[in-house]
């Protein structure tokens, strides 16, 4: 799976573990940056991951911040999108199951990092449940069209 990741600085450490953890894991993984601690505006890293997913450049994104609330916004701009604001493995395969989040942002300050490699190889490895929740999809992204 061809999957980016793009971070501001709070969130520059776990992106950094999580780029390792995916191509350790056989997956192609585009790093559209911060490329380090120092202090920079996220939305034009995360408004580059969220686009290479409505492009078809890469199949999923993965966002981080220091909450995850601001890039989960800016992703969420992008028609086409579905970012969900991941906290727990839970939250990570109900976004899958149930609204076929193709991008998730999360806090680097809000849950360990090993709670974050978790996350995203639960929501990896989760597939779209469909159903009643695909017609729901479809309401979400009409609501979105511009």
């Amino acid at each position: 799976m061809r999957i980016a990741v793009a971070s501001d600085h709070a969130g520059y450490r776990y992106k950094e573990a999580i780029r390792r953890h995916l191509e350790a894991a056989g997956h192609d993984v585009l790093d559209l940056g911060t490329d380090s601690t120092t202090p920079v505006d996220y939305p034009p890293f995360i408004r580059q991951a969220a686009a290479a997913v409505v492009r078809g450049d890469c199949d999923r994104a993965i966002v981080l911040g220091g909450s995850g609330n601001g890039e989960a916004i800016v992703a969420n701009r992008l028609h086409g999108v579905r970012c969900a604001l991941c906290w727990s493995v839970e939250s990570a395969e109900l976004a899958r199951r149930h609204n076929d989040a193709n991008v998730i942002a999360i806090g680097e300050r809000m849950v360990s990092e090993e709670l974050a490699l978790a996350i995203v190889d639960t929501w990896l490895a989760t597939p779209f449940d469909g159903g009643r929740h695909a017609r729901r999809i479809a309401q979400i992204d009409a609501a979105g069209e511009r």
